[in-house]
């Protein structure tokens, strides 16, 4: 069967209607006049012209060609990108004033992160010196603040605590050796693209994590406080039974110390969040804690309160990593850290490249915080990444290039080289304080509640990582959130949403008829928009969905010849981005099951992907090209004429109209079509326009 397009000047599609009757209706009948219908034909690509290796050869080489020496620099070396721009009368004070209030709150930090991480203080200086200056070559964010973090410390410690003791060697090498790993997974991701995975990791699974492992912290810092040991553990119940249990050796000293330092830095914090003209005392907060403890142990010396002791100093030694014959056992906690370390770090990174007017590639992110753990790993550092909160220190201080972090590597090399013997009298209890400070921010409640009134589901899923995180552990509650989600969105993959379309008065525009109770749909045909793509895993859901709606559309508005039954089932697929071989093949099937009750399957405005694996698939010949057209109201058109034909055998012998009527009707029925093909006629909803409504069928007294 072949379908001439034609338009209301050009004849009618008399021959269109009597070739395609039958194919619809079980009675021939004798040719009938029909009025032009206006079709846009759709193009049909050759599956010769689908995509190949040669293809996508002959897409990028243009690209690689037109690639400049200093575009190919800037990719190997982001740095490169600022530093030719670079204006130095006007960057160079901003870069270094951030980079030294960056320095002066990650000296104190760093140490107590790497207390929480299981290991000696110096190890956290070591890992904020080299991984820091490498990632200012090779990152891509301006502003990114890279070196140790509370929740990778977290996980470090973790993992390590039941291989090895911390006091032995064997468990710093596993932590330089975990850094090397870490390294290397996230180079392999940025160089084969493969951010993109972590998308299917929810934000409430983020969120939840990060809230339970901020509690499980602050109660592991507990016994600086408190003054004795507790259990080693990251669940929330041996960690409460063990600090009840040793109450009795509670101690003052440390605890009144603590709590005094934790209190200042919480309301530096809140001045320098709250108030401009005092963000400065955000960055001096860790440094004053760390001062005025100090202070105390020197003037007092009391001896309850334990101090950090000696600390070696000069600048870390080249070594290569060593512990291999752990690598297996590191392999998991490696994918851990490597996955929360590029959530925390592209997600801020981002943000602050939005915030200042760059882009940033978030592969080339990846590549660069790896290659600074690989060379970290060879300099006595555990795992970094960006920190969330003294990046947002760096931006707030006016840091407009990675040379801010380059004067903050500066400011750790000479910490090294000239300050460790002042960082002996430390109290224990205020780098617990600082770590407890870091993590209180994130206790994320308020997402919680936030998500609760959005959408119960991420509530659902929130409460889940959280409290299994708490209570089971890190591991299990992160697998047991991620697996979740991914069963989440596996469900709404496996159940898409369909909607059956009518079209709304006075238009030729399709949509919901649920959401537009007014749009109508008409006899004899369904209407169906599947808006997601389709594959294996929801044909079945998709193929029951048509039967249910093919059966039941009652209590709608419908137009249209009074006919018993669906002669054309209308499948939009605008929306249809991906067809595989599974859902080709339930389409044949649905087809051919059609076809034995005698309706007519019919696709509208697939795109080119689509057309081309239908093509391949041998559908389009055999539902026909002429079933295939660009709009939805192309293709109700059409069927509307075989409808009313349909309709109308049964009354051919009866009588006609007289040749006047008719073709005064005919032409009044071609004016409004071209009226509203053209867009000139109003579109609004009225009565008085009722009557013009719909250009294809009689209209009704």
């Amino acid at each position: 069967m072949e379908i001439s397009y034609a338009s209301p000047s050009c004849g009618d599609l008399a021959n269109l209607t009597t070739a395609t009757a039958p194919s619809v209706g079980s009675t021939a009948a004798s040719p009938m006049p029909t009025r032009p219908v206006k079709v846009i034909p759709l193009q049909h690509p050759t599956t010769t012209s689908s995509s190949s290796f040669s293809s996508i050869f002959t897409r990028w080489r243009p690209k690689v060609q037109g690639t400049t020496p200093n575009e190919w620099i800037s990719l190997f070396f982001p740095c490169y990108r600022w530093i030719r721009t670079y204006r130095w009368r006007e960057y160079l004070q901003n870069d270094i004033v951030s980079g030294l209030t960056v320095g002066a709150m990650l000296v104190p930090q760093a140490m107590s992160y790497a207390k929480l991480a299981g290991l000696e203080p110096i190890y956290g200086l070591y890992s904020s010196f080299v991984p820091i200056f490498v990632y200012a070559f090779f990152g891509s964010s301006r502003q990114l603040a890279v070196g140790p973090v509370a929740l990778v410390s977290l996980l470090v410690s973790n993992v390590l605590s039941g291989i090895a003791d911390s006091s032995e060697t064997l468990y710093t090498e596993l932590a330089i050796l975990l850094a090397l790993m870490v390294g290397v997974l996230q180079c392999i991701m940025g160089l084969l693209r493969l951010g993109w995975l972590l998308r299917f990791i929810s934000h409430s699974v983020i969120s939840g994590f990060t809230t339970a492992s901020a509690i499980v912290i602050a109660l592991s810092q507990a016994k600086y406080f408190l003054g004795y040991d507790i259990a080693k553990s990251n669940q929330i119940v041996p960690l409460i039974r063990s600090i009840i249990s040793g109450i009795d050796q509670f101690s003052w000293p440390p605890f009144v110390m603590g709590s005094c330092i934790l209190a200042v830095l919480l309301t530096m914090k809140h001045l320098g969040k709250s108030r401009k003209y005092l963000r400065f005392l955000r960055a001096a907060g860790p440094l004053t804690g760390i001062v005025l403890g100090t202070a105390v142990v020197k003037i007092f010396n009391p001896s309850s309160i334990s101090v950090v002791g000696e600390i070696p100093q000069g600048l870390p030694e080249f070594s290569i990593p060593t512990g291999f014959l752990y690598l297996k056992s590191l392999i998991p906690t490696a994918f851990l850290i490597t996955g929360v370390a590029i959530l925390e770090s592209v997600g801020i990174a981002k943000a602050l490249a939005a915030k200042n007017g760059y882009e940033l590639d978030s592969n080339q992110e990846l590549f660069g915080l790896g290659v600074a753990n690989i060379a970290g790993s060879f300099f006595s550092a555990y795992p970094t990444t960006g920190s969330f909160s003294r990046s947002a220190v760096n931006r707030e201080s006016g840091a407009i290039t990675g040379l801010s972090g380059i004067t903050t590597g500066v400011l750790m090399g000479c910490s090294l080289l000239f300050l460790t013997p002042l960082f002996e009298d430390i109290p224990q209890c205020a780098l617990a304080a600082i770590v407890t400070s870091a993590v209180m921010g994130l206790v994320d409640y308020e997402e919680a509640i936030l998500l609760w009134r959005i959408d119960k589901k991420d509530f659902v899923l929130w409460t889940i990582t959280c409290t299994t995180t708490l209570f089971l552990g890190i591991e299990i509650g992160v697998l047991l959130g991620v697996g979740v989600s991914l069963a989440f969105v596996i469900h709404e993959s496996a159940n898409p949403h369909i909607a059956v379309l009518g079209r709304l008065p006075g238009t030729t525009i399709y949509r919901n008829i649920r959401q537009y109770p007014e749009a109508h749909t008409y006899n004899g045909m369904v209407i169906v928009r599947v808006d997601a793509p389709i594959y294996f895993a929801n044909t079945s859901y998709i193929k029951d969905r048509l039967r249910d709606y093919e059966a039941n559309l009652d209590g709608f508005l419908k137009r249209g010849p009074e006919v018993e039954r669906v002669y054309f089932v209308i499948l939009e697929m605008s929306p249809v981005t991906y067809i595989d071989s599974s859902a080709a093949q339930a389409l044949k099937d649905l087809y051919q099951e059609y076809k034995s009750r005698d309706i007519q399957v019919v696709i509208a405005n697939p795109n080119r992907e689509v057309l081309l694996t239908l093509t391949r698939a041998g559908l389009v010949e055999l539902i026909g090209k002429e079933w295939y057209f660009v709009r939805v109201h192309d293709a109700v058109q059409v069927c509307l004429q075989h409808v009313q034909n349909l309709n109308e055998m049964p009354k051919v012998a009866e009588g006609k109209p007289s040749l006047l009527r008719r073709l005064l009707k005919q032409r009044m029925e071609d004016m409004s079509n071209v009226e509203l093909e053209s867009g000139e006629r109003s579109t609004s909803i009225s009565r008085t326009t009722e009557t013009l409504e719909e250009p294809l069928l009689p209209n009704k007294s």
